[in-house]
C-alpha cells in the first residue's frame, strides 16, 4: 500500500512538473496575439439552404438581409445584416476586443436569427442556423495585430 502511494505521489508530481513547464510557453504564445493593439475581424457567409452553406449542386442563393447574432460565453455581443452576397462582417468594436479571449477558445458562435422561410417558404420557420467561430490566422502590421475569425459550418438548431 505505502508504494501505491508513492507512486501516485511522484506521478502527480510528474504531472505538475510539467504543467509548470508547459504553462509559460503557452501564456508566450497567447501573449504574442494580446500584446500590443489589437483588429479583431470576423466574416463569414450565409446560404439560403438548410444549413446556411453551399449546397453540392450549386443551387444554393445568397440569404441576403439575414441578421446575425454574434455570441459569446452565452452572452450577446453585436450584430450585423448580411449583404446581397449573404457576407456578414462584424464591425470592430470595444465589446469584440472585450470578448477576445472566448474568441480565442472557441467559446463564441454566430447564429442566423432571421427565419430561413425569409428567403425560401419551403425551409424552416421556427429553426434558426448556428455555427461555431473559429480563428482563421493572424497578422503582425506595422505593430497591429489583425486577428481574422471565420464562421465553421452551420447547423440548423
Amino acid at each position: 500500500m505505502a508504494m501505491l502511494i508513492k507512486n501516485k505521489n511522484m506521478a502527480f508530481s510528474l504531472i505538475l512538473m510539467c504543467l509548470m513547464v508547459v504553462s509559460p510557453m503557452a501564456k508566450a504564445q497567447l501573449g504574442g496575439l494580446l500584446s500590443g493593439p489589437s483588429v479583431i475581424n470576423i466574416q463569414g457567409a450565409v446560404m439560403c439552404s438548410i444549413n446556411g452553406s453551399v449546397a453540392t449542386n450549386a443551387t444554393s442563393i445568397p440569404f441576403a438581409g439575414a441578421r446575425v447574432l454574434l455570441q459569446c460565453a452565452g452572452q450577446n455581443i453585436t450584430t450585423t445584416t448580411t449583404d446581397a452576397n449573404g457576407v456578414f462582417s462584424f464591425s470592430p468594436n470595444l465589446a469584440l476586443l472585450n470578448s477576445l479571449s472566448a474568441l480565442l477558445s472557441s467559446g463564441c458562435r454566430v447564429i442566423v436569427t432571421t427565419p430561413l422561410s425569409a428567403c425560401n417558404a419551403n425551409l424552416p420557420t421556427n429553426s434558426v442556423l448556428m455555427a461555431t467561430v473559429n480563428l482563421a490566422g493572424t497578422i503582425l502590421t506595422g505593430g497591429i495585430n489583425i486577428l481574422q475569425f471565420v464562421n465553421g459550418l452551420f447547423r440548423l438548431i
